[in-house]
């Protein structure tokens, strides 16, 4: 998976959230305009293509300054992004560093 098609499917409408990314977002109060806003403006900063739910990325993208962390999945036929978590990261300081781009050790 890459930026490019996550920023493609999402312009096309073409994701679902797995009840623990709605559960995320709701909690973080992000709404689906902001991050369909940041996800179209996206950048892979982890891959995980040994998850055991099948390869998936961490990116980050901003809504305005908002920055915005979604752990992305890719589902075939018909494809489609599925995001398996969404969260506001600068609500969690303490993990990040570097614009929210890297984990603190």
């Amino acid at each position: 998976m890459d930026a490019a098609t996550i920023r493609r499917l999402v312009a096309e409408g073409r994701y679902e959230f797995s009840k623990h990314a709605e559960r995320e977002r709701e909690a973080d109060m992000i709404l689906t305009t902001e991050l369909e806003e940041a996800l179209k403006r996206s950048e892979i900063i982890e891959d995980y293509p040994g998850d055991p739910r099948g390869p998936s990325c961490l990116v980050l993208g901003f809504s305005g300054q908002r920055p915005i962390h979604a752990v992305c999945g890719l589902r075939q036929d018909p494809e489609e992004l599925f995001l398996i978590t969404v969260y506001d990261p600068s609500k969690r300081p303490e993990h990040w560093m570097e614009h929210y781009r890297r984990r603190r050790r």
